[in-house]
């Protein structure tokens, strides 16, 4: 078979595949099993890669493998399937390849198979003498542009991608003893995260600084200071009679023996300054060649950081103006309008009373300074219980806690609505004594519960959408709050969720519930929620 031979010619940059016969046999073993074995292997070279073996389908083992959903292309071999290698009580996944339907410049390997001995810890045996295949790849400059290329991309996260740059600059003889990175983000509570790695503890430590963090002494006595406020970078030999030592962090380090330390601003595309140091042992401090090959890099560099900060800070904006549950939703792709499930939940809807007369009896800054410490009250019982809150309708709050799995379930939820109650009426109490203490009125408000089916979805129109629960259950709760304001209890539930407590709850009687039909048994709990 002549080789089949492709690619750009001219210089260095030329990219060149060659597949040829390998002639001989080629035999791979997997966890003691011979998966592939044959006399008419290809010996397949890509420019920039080590050679890979591809068998003839007749010679692999097949019933061993589970055709897997992953798919990868190539622009000049085509599209690759993939199997699960399955072996004995081993199983690797996607591990095995082929261009079932391969492009011209790859008609060679068309109907064979290759696998990675990476993912299989394996290795060829060639005539019967056992060689491991080296995972070899043409350099592209420099170990830290190879590292970018080939490994950094795949890091899936940043403290990962973290400790995998300090693992590669160690490797390349770099002699880093601490990494440590500060990604700013948007968030109402945190100013951002930070990664950091040791030598003497290499699993990555990672944090997040608080908006108080900002007005903290160790925070303002930090070189993060001028990086962030757009002073460039900040390097300091740490060695010597007299070193430098002008911030808290730099005391710290030379105590541990440190001998230099750098902080580079890393920008993300718009703008936005994030900070990465390092710092050394090395007698002498870093090399000009180290620092200016991490330097080369760091445009990528941020780059890579950023897709992992702007994914981190989707979830977080989603979750803060959504709520966990339906950013989820939304991450996962429901974002149509008319995306919607049916779900079973307990429903929950408060409401502060006399909330009119109070923002017309003070400056607005007030009044909102109440309605957030209502909300506090309210809310924050309703997310530690497990609940998600849908919306703040004005002075009003719908929550729901839904249903895991099955009406089992109905229990659970309806005592985690109830404890969420009972907490909701600890925290009014606090704080009602403490607005009496300074001379104002207690807040009055109300509580009902509901258990029932909603539709859990998209509405609006397709350039402005709400994720939101509709049916007539929300509408219930809400109508059952609205009876606190007649009956001498702030918290009521329906007989549907009082039949699915195991907490005992008291019937009061049956009540008309506007715009619904009827009249509905309603239930108090027997003794006080506060507990």
């Amino acid at each position: 078979m002549p080789p089949s031979e492709g690619g750009p010619k001219g210089g260095k940059h030329d990219y060149a595949i060659v597949a040829e016969p390998a002639g001989h046999i080629i035999k791979l073993e997997f966890n003691g099993v011979v998966v592939a074995e044959s006399d008419r292997a290809i010996r397949y070279r890509e420019a920039h890669f080590s050679p890979v073996y591809y068998f003839p389908r007749d010679d692999v083992r097949m019933d061993l493998m589970k055709r897997s959903r992953h798919r990868t292309h190539c622009p000049f071999k085509g599209n690759a399937s993939y199997w699960t290698l399955v072996v004995g009580n081993k199983e690797v996944e996607n591990a095995v390849w082929s261009y079932e339907n391969p492009l011209p410049e790859a008609d060679a390997i068309k109907g064979y198979l290759s696998f990675y001995l990476q993912k299989l810890g394996a290795s060829y045996s060639e005539d019967g003498d056992f060689q491991n295949v080296p995972n070899v790849r043409e350099s592209h400059g420099t170990p830290f542009i190879d590292w970018v290329l080939h490994e950094g991309w795949d890091a899936g996260g940043p403290g990962r991608l973290t400790r995998s740059l300090a693992e590669m600059m160690r490797a390349n003889g770099m002699p880093i003893s601490r990494l440590s990175v500060f990604l700013r983000t948007l968030h109402p509570l945190l100013i951002g995260s930070a990664f950091v790695w040791r030598d003497d503890k290499p699993d990555i430590n990672s944090f997040v600084l608080t908006h108080d963090t900002l007005s903290s002494p160790v925070f303002l006595d930090s070189p993060l200071v001028p990086i962030f406020n757009g002073a460039g970078g900040i390097r300091r030999r740490l060695e010597g009679a007299n070193p430098m030592l002008d911030f808290g962090i730099l005391h710290q380090l030379h105590k541990e023996g440190m001998t230099d330390y750098a902080a580079m601003p890393m920008l993300f595309s718009d703008g936005q300054i994030n900070v990465l140091t390092l710092s050394t042992r090395e007698v002498g401090g870093f090399s000009t060649a180290h620092l200016g090959m991490l330097h080369e890099i760091l445009p990528v560099l941020s780059r890579l950081f950023e897709v992992y900060a702007a994914r981190s800070m989707a979830n977080t904006l989603l979750q803060t103006y959504l709520g966990r549950h339906t950013g989820e939703r939304v991450m996962r792709g429901l974002v149509k309008r008319g995306d919607a499930e049916l779900i079973t939940a307990a429903i929950w809807f408060c409401d502060l009373r006399q909330s009119t007369s109070l923002a017309e009896s003070m400056p607005a800054e007030e009044f909102l300074e109440i309605l957030n410490n209502f909300f506090e009250c309210m809310v924050r019982p309703i997310v530690e219980y497990g609940g998600e809150v849908l919306n703040f309708i004005g002075d009003a709050v719908l929550g729901v806690f839904p249903l895991a799995n099955d009406k089992a379930d109905e229990q659970r939820v309806c005592e985690e609505a109830l404890m969420a109650a009972a907490e909701a009426e600890v925290r009014m109490k606090a704080y009602n004594d403490k607005r009496v203490a300074a001379g104002g009125a207690p807040l009055d408000y109300g509580i009902g519960l509901h258990l029932g089916q909603l539709t859990y979805g998209n509405i609006g129109i397709p350039e402005r959408l709400e994720f939101t629960v509709i049916g007539s259950a929300a509408n219930k709760a809400a109508r059952i709050e609205s009876l606190t304001k007649e009956v001498e209890h702030r918290v009521l539930t329906s007989i549907e969720f009082a039949k699915s407590s195991h907490v005992p709850l008291q019937s009061i009687g049956s009540f008309p519930l506007r715009g619904l039909p009827g009249e509905h048994e309603i239930f108090v709990p027997t003794q006080t929620l506060g507990y």
